[in-house]
Order: structure tokens, then C-alpha cells, then sequence
């Protein structure tokens, strides 16, 4: 598959201009705190680097790898951790930052997991949002784009661990 035969969803130029300004409102909404940026791999590598670069905040990060997927399109629904966080976030306003909220389930397991290791607070940031697919009441506080049902590739998102290089966004044709 290469991405010039797949159906562009979201421009790299349209991915670029959604990171600033979520950048810019997670600036003011955190402003004069410490923001620990917490990055769900692998899918989020590429927007969480384009998105702390556009922080003008004190950042750290750190990263968390979760598995619902294997080698499937669809979500499995069970959450395994195959990486933790470093460092205790007590007292700490973290922020996740994930590629995409699909069925939420994964999505939900974090939040409350860290919810439980007493944060100042957690907030959710997604550059993509599939709410049709939802099996969980879970809504990121800050979202890129919201996407009709279609699976995705490109600025991270993967199928079989391949395409995440693609500058655009695009659509996995269903025969794939």
C-alpha cells in the first residue's frame, strides 16, 4: 500500500494548522503550571512531538504503551500494559495524549488508572476522534478532528505496525 493509491482524509497542512491551535489552548488552559505530557504509544509519537514543540509551557514526558489491537482492524477490547510511566505523577497535571479515541475502551483504562495515582489533574488530548464507534462515555477535552467510521493510516497511526510515515491522514480501503 502505498499512500499515493490511498484516499487523503486530513492534509498534513490541515494537521499542522489543528496542532497549533491546540497547542495554543492547552497554553492558556494550563498557564503559570507544569504540564506532564504523557504519550500513548506507539500511535501518538508523531502528534505528541509536533504538539510540545508548540507548548509554551514547562513540559515534561514521559510514555505509556497499551495494546487493544494486535494485528486486527478492530478493537479487542481488552487492554494489556506493555509499558508504565517512569516516574509517580502525585500532585501533577498530566495530560495523554492519544492518536485516536475509537471504541474509548483503551482510552478509559488510562485515564482511570492515572486517576488513581493521585494527579492534580488529567485531561485527554486526541488529534482524532471516532465517536460512531464508541462503547465507553469517554470525550477528549481537546480534539483535533472528529472522523466518520473509516480506519485510518499516516502521522503515526499504523495498520500491522506499517504506514505510521505518512505525512496525510488517509483512508484504509475496506478490502485491505
Amino acid at each position: 500500500m502505498n499512500q499515493a493509491d490511498l484516499e487523503v482524509l486530513i492534509s498534513e497542512k490541515e494537521i499542522q494548522a489543528k496542532v497549533g491551535e491546540l497547542a495554543e489552548t492547552i497554553t492558556r488552559d494550563y498557564a503559570g503550571q507544569d504540564l506532564l505530557v504523557v504519550g500513548i504509544l506507539k500511535g501518538a509519537f508523531i502528534f505528541m512531538a509536533d504538539l510540545v514543540r508548540h507548548i509554551r509551557l514547562p513540559v515534561t514526558v514521559d510514555f505509556m504503551d497499551m495494546s487493544s489491537y494486535g494485528s486486527s482492524t478492530r478493537s479487542s477490547g481488552e487492554v494489556r500494559i506493555l509499558k508504565d510511566l517512569e516516574k509517580p505523577i502525585e500532585g501533577k497535571h498530566v495530560l495523554i495524549v492519544e492518536d485516536i479515541v475509537d471504541t474509548g475502551l483503551t482510552l478509559n483504562y488510562i485515564a482511570e488508572l492515572l486517576r488513581n495515582r493521585s494527579p492534580k489533574s488529567v485531561r485527554i488530548c486526541a488529534l482524532l476522534d471516532k465517536p460512531s464507534r464508541r462503547k465507553v462515555d469517554i470525550v477528549p477535552d481537546y480534539c483535533g478532528f472528529t472522523i466518520p467510521d473509516h480506519f485510518v493510516v499516516g502521522y503515526g497511526l499504523d495498520y500491522n505496525d506499517q504506514y505510521r510515515n505518512f505525512r496525510d491522514i488517509c483512508i484504509v480501503p475496506a478490502e485491505a
